[in-house]
């Protein structure tokens, strides 16, 4: 039986950040993650300069890479209207497929251990879990950091509030060769019922992944009929999209995209990333807000670990207030985006609004980026 200090579940940005930090500290830790290394995800594939600084420390080289360096938003409605404005710290692009790999390499060789499986069962219980694993394994631990992405079955069996609730929004993801998008530039195009970002990545492939309405997308046959007759309305898009070959045999996809209010901590598990609270695509910094609450999540659980009147209840309340104060305010914002979105009518004038003002923009991007955090 495996009977690691920590246990992550789930091997995503969030994960493997919180299991490199902890174990430079010197803690044994085991992650959990369903598929192997490299892979791809549905993710905007955009990282914030902010979290540069705390990377770098962890070990993580990124300048080797020769990276896209972003520094401009580039934003177009459903009719075409443009704007663009400089993004204060800027940040780079970068593939989920080579940046899990990377830090999944990184982990390994600071001494993590790793079990591909999935979790069947989480039970706390004496001031300890036990998890058992779909490989007929069992591990006991003395924390469980919950870092498993958007929606699990975890969340279903921990009877989250969330998970019980039908989410309208759709993920769809594709690696396109294109030559004409700016290396500098990560875009943000409207069109009805959603909306799709446009960013290079390490190896000169252009993400472009979209979020839209279920119900929108569920009236064309296929993703080629539903971006001829939906997404080719926003004529940046058409442009791009005519002009672009897929690199993937098959476009990824993830359903029930839920937005909804989620807990920091739950059945005692500390969760981070999107387990935590899922940022609206919006605001643009998913990533970085995973690899930041990771960092949030690691510093709380060794202090329980190390100090003997730093109690699991002070653990567990001190993290929640530290995700409050450094992310409540982004993922309040990203909600009233998303109930905006479920308007179109309000979504076009809003889009509209915001394609005529640079001020409201960097106003929004300011909200929705924090400054470079250390470790």
């Amino acid at each position: 039986m495996n009977s690691p200090e920590v246990l992550i579940i789930g091997g995503g940005l969030a994960g493997l950040t919180a299991a490199l930090d902890l174990s430079k500290k010197g803690k044994k830790v085991l992650v959990v993650e369903k598929n192997k290394y490299p892979n791809h995800k549905v993710c905007g594939e955009y990282v914030s300069n902010e979290v540069k600084p705390y990377l770098t420390q962890l070990g993580v080289i990124l300048d080797g890479l020769e990276l896209p360096k972003i520094d401009t938003l580039h934003l177009s409605t459903q009719k075409g209207k443009q704007i663009s404005v400089k993004l204060p710290l800027g940040g780079f692009g970068i593939s989920r497929y080579a940046f899990d790999h990377q830090l999944y390499l990184l982990a390994m060789e600071n001494g993590v251990g790793f079990i591909f499986a999935t979790v069947e069962n989480v039970q706390y219980k004496d001031d300890r879990f036990l998890v058992k694993l779909s490989s007929k394994e069992e591990v006991i631990s003395s924390v469980v950091i919950g870092a498993y992405g958007k929606r699990s079955n975890i969340d279903m069996k921990l009877k989250r509030d969330f998970i019980q609730q039908k989410s309208p929004w759709l993920g769809i993801k594709c690696h396109y060769v294109n030559n004409s998008h700016p290396s500098n530039v990560v875009g943000l195009h409207s069109f009805p019922g959603g909306y799709g970002g446009l960013s290079l990545t390490e190896k000169g492939d252009v993400n472009f992944c979209c979020l839209v309405k279920y119900e929108n997308f569920k009236k064309e046959k296929d993703i080629a009929s539903f971006n001829k007759n939906v997404v080719y309305q926003n004529p940046v898009l058409k442009d791009f999209l005519s002009r672009a070959t897929p690199k993937f045999e098959k476009h990824l996809s993830i359903a029930q995209i839920s937005f909804e209010k989620k807990q920091a901590v739950y059945n005692h598990i500390v969760m981070c990333g999107d387990t935590a609270g899922l940022i609206h695509p919006l605001c643009g910094n998913g990533m970085a807000m995973a690899i930041h609450s990771a960092k949030l999540a690691a510093e709380q659980v060794f202090r329980f670990l190390e100090e003997p009147d730093f109690s699991r209840m002070d653990m567990e309340k001190s993290y929640q207030k530290l995700w409050t104060k450094n992310f409540n305010k982004r993922i309040w914002i990203g909600r009233q985006l998303q109930q905006l979105m479920l308007h179109t009518k309000w979504f076009n004038f809003g889009m509209n609004t915001a394609a005529n003002s640079k001020v409201l923009l960097r106003s929004l991007i300011r909200n929705t980026h924090g400054t470079p955090i250390l470790n």
